[in-house]
């Protein structure tokens, strides 16, 4: 008390934020160390704030050598310690310093420290999405992940080279999705933003009658007055104008009435501006055509450079009429090749000089570097014979300008059979992002809730709180649930399961489904990105952004492949230049129509551009992307590289019981009780307390203790004080002034409750039975005792039994009692048990066998199971499971169904058998191409690979591995799988 006091004392009248008050050191300087005060300014803006947790002050002088420790390091703005709250709220610079340097400097006066993870912060992280035009390889992605990475407020930046996009994890207190994007275009490449990751909606609309700046400014003003309009941006000569809203505020529908009933005799007339499908479709189709168009013009000057040099030399006559001397040795041949491939090499071929600039201004080095070397190489020399042909009247030279066409022609064919390609790997994405249909029926209602009016309108119209026709036949057209009628919807097309669901009045639905039979009106609450549909894109659209681990293995080669490949095409040239010079090899191996230079430049060239860092870095993203793409089809999310590579070793699975191996739909079968007490009245006290309680036992309590209320289905129940949820054992509470208390034996146990051996005998008979029994305290003693069954799913005892013919082990962990943990693993063939778990003790389980070597899978549907989700390998959540749940997991299995488990280990080892089959020919391509490139069959064979099939053999490869990719598409479920029966229905 007297510490406190002194404290308190030393407490001045000043403070700061939520924090107590601090003493002040004004000597203490405010900026960075070695910073001048000018150069501050431009830190503004960039700073962090961070909580600290330290332990062992006891008065403001403890508060005060924090405070100066802190303070002493560069890069600290502002620090304040409040000693009362154990704590030390640290504003500074990270360009300086970082959270971990700042805890050990106030450790090391005496205090222990610890970065307390500020949930306001965490919230405020945004992910942006932005597309990159311009990368070739992996240098290339990893140029520009550095480059965002080391901006102050990024958190993480992950680089999809087989996309071309970037996934960027930010605060935007500190840096905005603008300084990002010029991040990215200062390191070389073009970047177009996707989304910026904040709660808004955009559209895209056509506007006819937008002919002046007057009528501009007018529309602008009149949608910036409109509530929840964020952001108007006007593209005159596309008609077009994109509007940022807040959905929860405003609309598509009210922006165009807005913009409809702007001005005089309403001359603006506003439509959905068509891209001709998705943006990133879009960007596709048109980065192909321009690699085919600029394929073709190369093609039209290439073909005449190769008939010249190697078909028409053949052709008496025509040879006679290129042989014809222009100036001195120049002849009209070697004058027309030059003219013909220099278009090829300046101007179609420009994007490789661009991108090898802007590589080696950042100090990188990309494919383009080696193209422009090789294809310079080739022109400049040829270049160089061809003047001194014109000045010598006795010099004889060869021309490569053929090799420098050629080799451009053929690598840009490769990119263009690349690009197509890679679109294929993206079409489980396409595919479902078409699942919205393109018109619904708003229904216009009364007061009463009769329908008014209908009409059809296109359905990226919607906005919340619509009311939505859907007749049988057609798509659902949002999320929403059901106000009238009742029908079958068929889900597959989101969760894969085949059989239709039935819908009635309050049942959700998802939008994209499509409805069976009946007519339903829907309400609909989720539109546009908010959307399951949408959700689930953007989750494999994140899943194919995560780079796998194997993925390092090229980045590490990537760093040093360009350069290893520039310095052997040199010592190639070398080597074959001073062999010649010194004639280490018979003049015989020299061919007519090359000098010993020429040959050693041609197998120089030859080995620069053979050389494919391409191939190495699309070997993983490709294979992820397709991989993904098919679990998605097969209602099967998977998370990431990460998940996919540990998915295919896991060698134990740890189930939980409830909702994961049972059908969580858990039904009260038996009600016993010990005291004289109506049922109506018991059940009235224990539903009160359990109604809280988001349990599948909890609520399958309260559906049941409904059938003893006379209200409609959704009674209310008396309230419930001082609720508590006690995770793994049940809940507490005091309603109607008496203290309920409704779990298993160990909770009574915990509240000193005696359990009566009545009580007792009832529980071994239920879990017997392989029922769960619950025992209800009212006032200290044990009243009732509840049985519940939760029928074992069909087919888990068939799925066990593949996973042990898998060599993987199965353990159950459940919080439920061991008799009916027990009598439900000897139902399926589960030999390890672990029961009456709590959360933190199944992720400790999970943690035991880790140690003991396993690669251990958790399968799980509750809040209850997410920390073992995060603590395991791979965590696979049931998809109707809590949202929690589904957040901690790595794989989410959208059927509910437990042979999926088998499904998602199956096709993680047929990706990953993929990406080595892609390293393999990748990096033995490598190997075995270089050396034949350099020469090394030509002593033996005198086989000699000219550059400009080097160069086609380079564009193959490339193409070669996404097509190796594409071939998972071809993807089938297990044969074991075939023949089992879930639900009734036969997995096909």
């Amino acid at each position: 008390m007297a510490t406190k006091l002194l404290a308190l004392a030393c407490i001045r009248n000043d403070s700061y934020g939520d924090l107590s008050p601090r003493p002040h050191y004004p000597s203490m300087p405010k900026y960075p160390k070695g910073v001048s005060i000018q150069e501050t300014s431009c830190l503004q803006g960039s700073e962090v704030r961070a909580m600290f947790s330290v332990t062992g002050m006891t008065c403001s002088a403890c508060a005060g050598s924090v405070e100066k420790a802190v303070k002493r390091l560069p890069g600290i703005r502002e620090a304040v310690v409040d000693v009362l709250n154990d704590r030390a709220q640290v504003i500074f610079y990270p360009s300086f310093v970082n959270e971990e340097t700042i805890r050990e400097a106030i450790e090391d006066v005496g205090f222990q420290a610890a970065l307390i993870k500020d949930e306001t912060n965490e919230k405020s992280i945004q992910v942006c999405r932005i597309h990159i035009n311009g990368m070739t390889c992996t240098s290339c992605s990893s140029t520009v992940e550095k480059a965002l990475q080391a901006i102050p407020g990024v958190q993480k930046a992950q680089i999809a080279l087989a996309t071309e996009e970037a996934e960027v994890h930010y605060d935007p207190k500190i840096v905005s999705h603008n300084q990002l994007m010029e991040a990215i275009e200062d390191v070389g490449f073009e970047a177009i933003l996707i989304s910026t990751g904040e709660d808004i909606g955009k559209i895209d609309l056509r506007v006819d009658g937008l002919s002046t700046g007057k009528s501009m400014r007018m529309l602008e003003n009149s949608l910036q007055a409109l509530p929840g309009v964020q952001a108007v941006d006007i593209s005159p000569e596309l008609k077009k104008i994109s509007v940022s809203y807040k959905p929860d505020m405003t609309g598509p529908r009210n922006i165009i009435r807005v913009i409809e009933s702007t001005g005089s005799r309403k001359r603006f007339k506003a439509t959905i501006f068509s891209e001709g499908g998705g943006r990133r479709e879009t960007r596709r189709k048109e980065e192909i055509k321009q690699y085919f168009r600029s394929f073709l013009w190369s093609l039209i000057f290439t073909i005449p450079v190769f008939l010249t040099s190697m078909v028409f030399m053949y052709i008496p006559g025509i040879k006679q009429g290129l042989d014809v001397k222009v100036v001195n040795m120049l002849t009209v041949g070697e004058t027309l090749r030059w003219m013909l491939s220099t278009p090829v090499q300046f101007i179609i071929g420009r994007r490789f000089y661009t991108g090898s600039y802007k590589a080696l201004r950042h100090g990188s080095a990309n494919m383009d570097v080696l193209i422009a070397l090789g294809t310079n190489a080739a022109y400049f020399y040829s270049v160089y014979t061809v003047l001194r042909a014109a000045n010598f009247p006795d010099f004889e030279g060869t021309d490569f300008f053929e090799t420098s066409a050629m080799l451009i022609s053929f690598i840009l064919l490769g990119k263009y059979l690349e690009v197509l390609a890679k679109g294929k790997t993206s079409e489980a994405i396409a595919k479902l992002m078409n699942l919205t249909p393109e018109t619904a029926i708003l229904l216009t209602l009364d007061e009463e809730g009769n329908v008014i009016s209908e009409e059809e309108i296109d359905s990226r119209l919607i906005q919340k709180n619509d009311i939505i026709k859907i007749i049988p036949g057609a798509k659902v057209a949002s999320d929403g649930f059901v106000l009238w009628g009742q029908s079958h919807i068929n889900e597959s097309m989101i969760t894969g399961e085949a059989r239709p669901v039935a819908k009635r009045k309050g049942d959700t639905v998802i939008g994209g489904t499509v409805n069976e039979n009946g007519v339903l009106h829907i309400k609909a609450t989720k539109v546009g990105s908010e959307s399951a549909l949408a959700q689930i894109v953007r989750l494999v659209e994140s899943a194919q952004m995560a780079k796998a681990p194997v993925q390092k293995f090229a980045d590490r080669i990537s760093k040093y492949f360009v350069p290893l490949v520039i310095i052997l095409s040199f010592s190639t040239w070398l080597a074959w230049f001073l062999a010649g010079k010194f004639h280490g090899y018979p003049e015989s191996w020299v061919p007519s129509s090359m000098d010993r230079f020429e040959l050693a430049l041609q197998f120089g060239i030859s080995v620069m551009v053979i050389a494919c860092p391409c191939a190495l870095g699309l070997a993983t993203p490709t294979a992820v992307m397709v991989g993904t793409g098919v679990g998605a089809s097969q209602g099967i999310l998977i998370k990431g590289g990460q998940a996919l590579e540990s998915a295919h070793k896991v060698s134990c699975i740890v189930f939980d019981k409830t909702g994961t191996l049972t059908v969580g739909k858990p039904v009260v079968v038996n009600t016993r009780l010990l005291k004289n007490m109506v049922l109506h009245e018991f059940y009235e006290l224990v539903a009160a307390t359990e109604v809280n309680s988001e349990h599948p036992l909890a609520k399958a309590i309260v559906e049941y203790a409904k059938k003893f209320r006379q209200d409609e289905g959704n009674p209310a129940w008396p309230e419930a004080q001082d609720f508590l949820s006690i995770t793994g054992h049940g809940v507490k509470a005091i309603v109607r002034n008496r203290e309920v208390i409704v779990g298993n034996k160990n909770l009574m146990l915990d509240h000193n409750i005696d359990i009566p051996s009545d009580a007792q005998d009832m529980l071994k008979e239920t879990e017997g039975m392989a029922q769960t029994g619950i025992l209800v305290s009212i006032d200290g003693e044990v009243t009732g005792v509840l049985s519940i069954s939760d029928p074992v799913k069909p087919g888990a005892q068939e799925v066990i039994s593949i996973l042990k013919s898998m060599n993987v082990r199965s353990i159950m962990v459940t919080g439920d009692n061991w008799g009916t943990a027990s009598s439900i693993a000897r139902q399926i063939g589960i030999e390890t048990v672990v029961a009456e778990a709590k959360p933190e003790q199944k992720a400790e389980k999970v943690k035991d066998l880790q140690a003991a070597g396993y690669v251990v899978a958790m399968v799980g549907d509750g809040i209850n199971d997410s920390p073992a989700l995060v603590a395991a390998d791979v965590g696979m959540a049931i998809g109707a499971g809590t949202d929690i749940a589904i957040e901690a997991a790595d794989i989410v299995l959208m059927k509910s169904n437990l042979e999926d488990v088998i499904t998602a280990i199956h096709l993680s080892k047929k990706t990953f058998s993929r990406i080595r089959l892609n390293y393999i020919w990748a990096l033995g391509y490598n190997i075995l191409g270089i050396p034949i490139a350099a020469g090394a069959l030509f002593p033996f064979t005198g086989f000699r690979l000219p550059p400009w099939l080097a160069g086609a053999a380079m564009a193959a490869s490339s193409v070669n591995v996404v097509c190796c990719s594409l071939l998972l598409k071809n993807y089938r479920r297990p044969k074991k799988l075939e023949n089992l029966e879930i639900r009734g229905i036969k997995i096909e």
